[in-house]
């Protein structure tokens, strides 16, 4: 008898453990069905249900509503959904919006009982998180707080990700007008693009100076020059480890320079790089755009980062290719767009 009881007692303990566990997730907002190996894309298995880059599946039962972003380009899309009430911490190192400014700033390298103390029910992080911190991951995970690595891979999906913030967030019609403002105003670039000489600007596009590396074709900031009207001179680069950032070494460069008209290089984190930089890089007066003093800067933030002010920076390579088209007025455009 004293064995049977004890038996007995042993299955009731594990009925509750797993009832407690299970609430313990459903109650976060969501269950989170096991971690895969990464996934090169976002997708939707049912209206409800994600996949993301680290291989959850993630059951959507109600909005999340205490969120913490471990990325600038979530942090800027919650806000563009019109959450702030909702994000409850950010990254240390935001610049936009103004209001991310204000948040409580989080990172993965804080200690884990720090996100804990902050209850949040979601904590968006992306795959470079996933790969290099599995275990700060897990203990979020199994003190059952609900894991979400996403990452737009290119332009194919960007409207995917967008619709996946606004489905875990209860905004999905929020999310609906992002993508058709982001069409309708590509619609108006194409439109503008007609006016375009027969023969488009040729640019080489820097993305990382010290490393001779550029954007390969599928890149957000190829998207946004060849969208703007120009003609990109290294539409032959290769992506590697599966990036969108591609080795084009000097020699590749000179080999084209005769025929860069503009040299265009995003500076910011990832390219701490300025004009004189580019301009007396051994070799570089090879290049056409350089001896002509045609050497551009944009913000990293705006040609690769999957954000609606993707449209300004197709305006900003615009204006700097074709000033007569993309001019003031389409900037007031573009500005009213951004605030809407």
């Amino acid at each position: 008898m004293a064995y049977r009881s004890c038996k007995l007692n042993h299955r009731i303990f594990l009925f509750t453990f797993v009832l407690f566990l299970f609430l313990t997730l459903a109650n976060a907002g969501s269950i989170t069905a096991g971690t895969g190996t990464l996934a090169n894309t976002l997708i939707f298995t049912e209206p409800n249900m994600i996949v993301d880059q680290g291989g959850r599946h993630i059951r959507i039962v109600k909005p999340f509503q205490r969120i913490i972003s471990l990325y600038g380009a979530h942090t800027e899309n919650l806000f563009a959904l019109g959450l702030d009430t909702e994000i409850i911490g950010v990254t240390r190192h935001e610049v936009y919006p103004a209001a991310a400014l204000k948040k409580p700033p989080f990172s993965y390298r804080d200690d884990p009982e720090k996100f804990l103390a902050a209850k949040p029910d979601l904590v968006l992080i992306r795959p470079m998180i996933d790969r290099g911190y599995p275990q700060f991951v897990k203990r979020l995970e199994l003190s059952g707080i609900t894991v979400a690595s996403l990452q737009p891979n290119g332009m194919a999906d960007l409207f995917t990700y967008w619709r996946i913030l606004g489905a875990l967030t209860g905004r999905e019609n929020r999310s609906a007008w992002m993508v058709d403002t982001f069409n309708r105003t590509l619609e108006m670039y194409h439109g503008l693009n007609g006016r375009l000489p027969r023969s488009k600007k040729r640019v080489y596009f820097e993305a990382i100076h010290s490393k001779m590396k550029t954007f390969s074709p599928g890149s957000m900031a190829i998207f946004a020059l060849e969208t703007a009207g120009g003609k990109n001179m290294a539409d032959d680069a290769r992506p590697r480890r599966g990036t969108h950032i591609a080795v084009f070494g000097k020699e590749q460069i000179l080999s084209r320079g005769a025929s860069i008209d503009v040299f265009l290089a995003q500076v910011g984190v990832m390219n701490r790089v300025s004009v004189e930089m580019i301009a007396t890089e051994p070799g570089f007066q090879a290049i056409r755009a350089v001896r002509n003093g045609a050497v551009y800067l944009i913000d990293e933030l705006i040609v690769s980062r999957p954000t609606l002010r993707l449209l300004q920076g197709i305006y900003e390579i615009g204006h700097i290719l074709y000033p007569d088209i993309y001019n003031q007025e389409i900037a007031k455009i573009i500005s009213e767009t951004l605030d809407g």
